[in-house]
C-alpha cells in the first residue's frame, strides 16, 4: 500500500495531505476517491486512510484505526562529517533505512564543504525531505531529525548520554565489534564518522575528552560514506 507523510498536527478524523504529497498522490500515482493509502506521522503513528476527495493540489482523506509502532532501540545519533556532492543525500537515505534517530551533519577541519547560516538551514530542510522520502520507501515509522550543519567543536561541547563511538584511524583504536560489545545496555548510542582524511588530531583529542571511544573499522581505509554504512549496520545488527 502506498505510504504518505501526514504531519502530527494534521492528524484528524478528516485530514488533508500537504500540497506536495497531494500532487504526488493525485498526479503521479493517479489515485482516485475511494482508494486506500497508508499515512504516517514520523513519530510512530500510522493508519490506513480512505481518499474522499482527490484534487490536483489537495487530497482529502478519512483516517482509519491508528497503529502505534515502537521506536528503534537504542536510539542512534549519527554525527556525520559533511561529504561532497550528493553523497550526503545517500548517507541520510541509508541511515534512515538502518533506523537512526537523529543525524547531525558536522563541519570539521578536513571537511571540504562549508556553509553560512542561511545555507545551513536550507541544507537541513533539503536533507529532512530526503529522510522523509526514505521513510516512505523503507517503511520506517520514526523519521529522524536532521539538524543543520554544526561545527565539530560545538558538537563535542554538548552533553551527550549513552554510548559514544568515534570511527578513528588513530593508533590505539579498538575494533568496532569490541567497542560495541563493551557498551552497557543504554538507550542511546552516538556515532561520529569523519571526513576523507579523518578527524584532525585536535578533534580526536576533544572527542576522547568527551567520552567517545575510538574505534577502527579494519585495516582498509574506507570512504566516509562506506564507514557510516559499515558502522551503522554493525550497531543495528548487534542490537536487533
Amino acid at each position: 500500500m502506498a505510504r504518505f507523510f501526514l504531519p502530527p498536527d494534521a492528524w484528524h478524523a478528516q485530514a488533508q495531505l500537504e500540497e506536495e504529497e497531494s500532487r504526488h498522490c493525485a498526479q503521479v500515482l493517479r489515485f482516485t476517491a475511494g482508494d486506500v493509502i497508508t499515512v504516517f506521522d514520523g513519530c510512530g503513528r500510522s493508519a490506513a486512510a480512505t481518499l474522499r476527495d482527490v484534487r490536483k493540489n489537495a487530497v482529502l482523506l478519512e483516517i482509519g484505526d491508528v497503529l502505534h509502532h515502537p521506536s528503534p532501540r537504542p536510539a542512534i545519533v549519527l554525527a556525520q562529517a559533511v561529504t561532497k556532492g550528493k553523497t550526503m543525500d545517500w548517507i541520510i537515505e541509508k541511515a534512515v533505512e538502518l533506523g537512526v534517530s537523529r543525524i547531525v551533519p558536522l563541519v570539521t577541519r578536513h571537511t571540504v564543504v562549508k556553509y553560512d547560516a542561511d545555507e545551513a538551514i536550507k541544507k537541513a530542510q533539503k536533507w529532512q525531505k530526503v529522510a522523509q522520502e526514505a521513510c516512505k520507501q523503507c517503511g520506517q515509522y520514526w523519521m529522524p531529525i536532521v539538524e543543520a550543519p554544526l561545527d565539530g567543536r560545538e558538537f563535542l561541547a554538548q552533553e551527550r548520554s549513552g554510548g559514544k563511538i568515534i570511527a578513528s584511524l588513530a593508533p590505539g583504536a579498538r575494533p568496532l565489534r569490541q567497542v560495541i560489545e563493551s557498551l552497557s545496555c543504554c538507550d542511546q548510542v552516538t556515532l561520529m564518522i569523519g571526513p576523507e582524511g579523518d578527524f584532525s588530531l585536535d578533534e580526536t583529542r576533544l572527542a576522547l575528552q568527551a567520552g567517545f571511544q575510538p574505534s577502527t573499522l579494519g585495516t582498509l581505509v574506507l570512504r566516509s560514506e562506506t564507514a557510516a554504512l559499515y558502522a551503522l549496520a554493525a550497531l543495528r545488527c548487534h542490537y536487533v
